[in-house]
């Protein structure tokens, strides 16, 4: 007897997703609650567990297909495939790196290719790698993109000889390849809001810098002491989170929206940060920031990242926040003009440190600095307000005293 397995409920007023991936194949052996697809929604991707055990059907969507809840997905099967999917699946890993590596590196098929998203099989045809030599780092061991970079840097002199004559064969036809991927709906979304953001906001950016020495100082004095204590490691974050919610604190209205022809004041900080995820990034919630302690600030900010790389990121997590920092400085970026994050107001953009020279009490000396940039809705937000914003986290972070004494 099969059991019908369909698109569970996503969230409130999502009605749709989108079907990024099929984590088991016709005949595979599954267990109740083991993932079995994942589907991407306009927030984050959402896998799909089995309502059973046994063994895995037809697949009655294909991958790229948009489907409502309640569709059918797939069936389970009654039975056990695990015996049938041992045996197969042990040579086809072990046999593909002796027999067929130029091929698989070309294009990954089979088995290979269904266990791989788009993403990643995009990935593995433009490095020219073999997936099944790559030991990923995904939930559940599957490879990200990372995985696949990783592995074509790692190989400079080893992999030459196998690609080159895969990307010399289309040189004879003189031809110009072009490729056509559709839009994830999380990357539709995100193209959607931003460009909302920009017809609806008077937006406009001030800067500052701020120097770095004395954060750094305390960082590696106590970075050994604070991550035996936490467990969790003392990163920048932690420090301009907990700086923001201070300055917000002093100027309120960078830290509220505007709802019609209201003006909406918030006496908490609900902190977005974004993260990096394997189809992008993503704005989870830090929830009442201005409540927590460096270190609990930092071990949400960890867990979210975790997460964020394993897709299992809860939509209610990345729901509502009140003000948002993005650390652009990780990617390397000396300087940027951030976009707001509707329905908020402002949003807070950090940016790689760099030795600059300095003039302190009349001396020139080099200091670690960071720019700044604070983009804002000037509807609601004056420029004094968010010049007296940027100084005051700039204070802070210069002066981290200041964070403890709550000055």
């Amino acid at each position: 007897m099969a059991t019908e397995v369909v698109v569970p409920t996503l969230g409130e007023s999502i009605t749709e997703a989108t079907l990024g991936e099929w984590l088991k194949q016709p005949g595979d052996a599954v267990a109740v609650d083991e993932p079995i697809a994942s589907l991407e929604t306009d927030k984050v991707s959402v896998e799909v567990p089995s309502p059973v055990a046994g063994v895995m059907g037809q697949h009655a969507v294909e991958v790229g297909a948009t489907v409502e809840v309640g569709a059918m997905l797939a069936t389970i099967e009654a039975g056990d495939g695990a015996p049938a999917k041992t045996p197969a699946a042990e040579p086809a890993v072990t046999a593909s790196p002796a027999t067929s590596a130029p091929a698989a590196a070309a294009a990954p098929s089979g088995d290979a290719a269904a266990a791989l998203s788009p993403s990643v099989r995009r990935a593995v045809l433009e490095h020219g790698v073999d997936p099944s030599t790559i030991q990923g780092t995904g939930k559940d061991g599957r490879l990200t993109k990372e995985d696949v970079a990783a592995a074509a840097s790692a190989k400079p002199s080893a992999s030459a000889p196998a690609t080159q004559p895969v990307a010399a064969a289309p040189a004879p036809t003189g031809g110009r390849k072009e490729e056509r991927v559709k839009m994830t709906r999380l990357r539709q979304t995100i193209a959607k809001r931003l460009k909302e953001a920009q017809n609806t906001a008077a937006m406009l950016t001030t800067f500052n810098d701020v120097d770095m020495t004395a954060v750094i100082e305390a960082r590696a004095k106590y970075k050994d002491l604070f991550e035996k204590k936490h467990g969790v490691r003392l990163g920048f974050m932690g420090f301009f989170v907990k700086a923001a919610t201070m300055a917000l604190k002093d100027i309120p209205s960078v830290n509220a929206s505007i709802e019609g022809d209201e003006i909406v004041y918030h006496d908490y900080a609900d902190i977005s940060v974004a993260v990096s995820a394997p189809n992008g990034l993503v704005v989870p919630v830090i929830r009442d920031a201005q409540d927590l302690s460096v270190a609990g600030i930092e071990k949400t900010i960890g867990d979210f990242g975790k997460r964020a790389k394993d897709g299992t990121l809860k939509m209610d997590e990345m729901k509502g926040g009140t003000f948002t920092i993005s650390n652009g400085g990780v990617f390397g970026s000396l300087m940027s003009t951030p976009i707001i994050n509707p329905p908020q107001s402002a949003v807070l953009g950090l940016h790689r440190i760099e030795e600059r020279p300095v003039v302190v009490n009349g001396q020139v000396v080099v200091r670690p600095m960071m720019y700044l940039a604070l983009s804002y809705d000037h509807r609601l937000i004056d420029g004094r307000e968010a010049v007296t914003f940027l100084v005051a986290l700039k204070n802070a972070i210069e002066d981290p005293t200041r964070i403890l004494i709550d000055l």
